[in-house]
């Protein structure tokens, strides 16, 4: 029987050899934070004692209560995971105006770019597998699981790449190492939380999503493979989100497109847009980050209040329906998979 070649077991040790991942960069940014944090509360009086937040529960974060300003600064203290924007197949606007509204909200910028070559978009042209195994080795460096979001073609690879992880395709995956952009010779991590191997395939990520992916491009690209399973999602996803726009031609969709389904138990929701938005211009949402009130109304706004995100008439609004939702999902889990880490033996 074949040996594995798999990296040395790091289930016991500090924290920089459990998660190779947390070496100078991440012990600085959060020294810098904790500084930025300290040097902020020099204009505020010291209550005589401290309340307990409504975004924290027992001196934890409830991450699904993360609009106020107290919470978003403990979140900064949190590890983030790798997020991965996939462009779409004429990358006209590509996924870097929607990074850059991330980096605008308070998402850490390291944690979006490319570990190869610092870009803020990735090519939907990349194949599944190598997406598959590159989200399994951030996992393996970091005990982070990774996000993908993707726009039009972007989001078909993100629901591709889930039915790769599912074994769709492939009894076996290689772990791909993003630094070199080169498959290594193992199909197996070793998991960072408990030391055990685990295959590539039935690996899951934290969160994905689709923007305006349709169906008439698969059938005009002969992407055949992908129709039957476009809107079936597998539980290779912790949550995933599917963004439609009525009336979207170049998505093929004539109103309301078919909805997304858990093919098991991974919790999937459906989100129609306005019709006014555009399929090309969707990704486009740096300029809401830009404003201190828009930030204001994104970072209060929940799905579960069941009300649309309003913001200033007087300031650009566009997409903003789209940027709020999404930085819902992901605050929430930059807190769950950012808490989980934190509380790793040896994390202290």
């Amino acid at each position: 029987m074949r040996r594995l070649n798999v990296p040395p077991n790091p289930h016991a040790g500090a924290l920089h050899r459990r998660f190779p991942g947390w070496h100078r960069t991440g012990r600085r940014r959060l020294a810098a934070c904790l500084v930025a944090g300290f040097a902020g509360l020099g204009s505020v009086a010291a209550p005589a004692r401290a309340e307990a937040s409504p975004a924290t529960t027992h001196g934890r974060l409830d991450c699904g209560q993360l609009g106020g300003a107290d919470a978003l600064a403990a979140l900064a203290l949190l590890p983030a995971p790798r997020i991965i924007n996939l462009q779409g197949s004429v990358p006209i606007v590509t996924m870097e105006p929607f990074a850059r509204f991330l980096i605008g909200m308070g998402y850490p910028e390291s944690s979006l770019r490319d570990p190869r070559d610092g870009s803020l978009s990735t090519s939907s042209a990349t194949t599944s597998t190598k997406l598959a195994g590159i989200v399994a080795w951030h996992y393996e460096q970091t005990g982070l699981r990774p996000m993908l979001i993707g726009h039009s073609r972007g989001g078909m690879l993100v629901v591709r790449t889930l039915h790769e992880l599912d074994g769709a395709f492939a009894d076996s995956i290689q772990v791909v190492d993003p630094q070199s952009d080169q498959p290594l010779s193992r199909t197996h991590i070793r998991d960072p939380y408990t030391g055990a191997l685990q295959p590539v395939r039935g690996f899951r990520i934290a969160f994905g999503a689709a923007i305006a992916t349709g169906a008439l491009p698969r059938v005009l690209s002969g992407q055949w493979s992908m129709l039957s399973r476009l809107r079936k999602i597998p539980d290779t996803v912790g949550e995933f989100t599917g963004f439609t726009i009525p009336w979207d031609p170049i998505a093929g969709n004539l109103g309301a497109a078919e909805i997304y389904a858990p093919t098991g138990s991974a919790l999937v929701r459906n989100v129609l847009l306005p019709a006014a938005t555009s399929h090309i211009g969707a990704p486009l949402m740096e300029h809401l980050a830009a404003d201190p009130a828009t930030r204001q109304v994104i970072n209060a706004w929940r799905p579960q209040d069941g009300a649309p995100v309003v913001p200033d008439p007087v300031v650009d609004g566009r997409n903003v329906q789209l940027a709020a939702d999404l930085w819902f999902s992901i605050r929430r889990h930059w807190c769950l998979e950012g808490q989980r880490r934190s509380d790793a033996p040896g994390a202290g």
